[in-house]
């Protein structure tokens, strides 16, 4: 089940890329105002190519530009949400392909998702390890199921996470447990991760889909611009960038929109707004 909000015309418009022997490893949903981006190699426990990201990566570009106005990335199966690189790939990369491919198209593809002017959420079914781990970083939030284990095992092949893991984990749960986390390759329990904010939401796998709907109804609730250049500014923020002369350049910006005046005339006539998008 996808988390969707039905609209007018309930329609959906879905978009199959590349395939891993015969299998369709990336499909694309849209319905409504929610976008879905489902990875399918549950028999490989969804682990990333360079091939699977270059296709994310075009499915990403298209929802740029797309009225969407909520993300959903999931994956396939019960057993991993995604165990990271596809290591029978990576081990025979040399060294200078590694630096100018492998850890550069990781970067390409994560930096590109965690850019989108859209809220993302990731839902998190099963381990979510190494790259996978990544991958839900680079989201805005993250959805878990009970039984959803998260970690960083790099270093046990001699490595280190090298697709935006370190920043990325740091901004989210601090530099310590982010070290602890990386030195002694702990696999969080969903309790635990939550407890650390690596986590946002825990539900039940059968509540899983209905954790998720309830937060995108909630974020769909929110102006859709305002909501946008919220998160624009928090991610400014977390750079170090001053938020004083952001907020008061966002805020003129927003008082601009149609919806700026149906949120103020609802909220006078205590109401609920039906924003426009405009």
């Amino acid at each position: 089940m996808t988390a969707t909000t039905p609209t007018e015309d309930h329609h959906m418009t879905p978009t199959d890329v590349r395939t891993d022997t015969g299998r369709i490893t990336v499909r694309y949903s849209h319905e409504g105002r929610v976008a879905t981006v489902l990875i399918d190699r549950p028999r490989k426990l969804n682990a990333l190519t360079l091939e699977l990201l270059d296709d994310l990566y075009t499915e990403l570009r298209a929802i740029e530009h797309s009225d969407a106005r909520v993300v959903v990335v999931k994956t396939a199966g019960e057993k991993a949400f995604c165990v990271g690189a596809d290591i029978t790939q990576f081990a025979h990369f040399t060294p200078a392909h590694m630096w100018k491919r492998w850890i550069a198209e990781g970067h390409r593809v994560f930096n590109y998702l965690a850019r989108l002017r859209q809220p993302t959420i990731a839902v998190v079914d099963g381990i979510a390890v190494g790259g996978g781990l990544e991958l839900a970083l680079a989201c805005d939030l993250r959805v878990g199921a009970g039984t959803a284990r998260l970690g960083l095992p790099e270093t046990s092949l001699g490595t280190i996470p090298g697709w935006g893991g370190t920043e990325r984990l740091t901004a989210v749960v601090g530099a310590a447990r982010a070290k602890e986390l990386i030195f002694t390759r702990r696999q969080l329990d969903a309790g635990t991760a939550l407890g650390w904010g690596l986590l946002n939401a825990v539900a039940e796998r059968d509540d899983l889909d209905t954790a998720t709907t309830e937060m995108v109804d909630r974020i769909l609730e929110g102006a859709p611009t305002a909501v946008q250049v919220s998160k624009q500014l928090v991610d400014a923020a977390a750079a170090g960038a001053p938020s004083a002369i952001l907020e008061a350049l966002a805020s003129g910006f927003t008082a601009a929109t149609d919806d700026f005046a149906i949120g103020v005339t609802a909220f006078q006539n205590k109401t609920t707004p039906t924003f426009t998008n405009s």
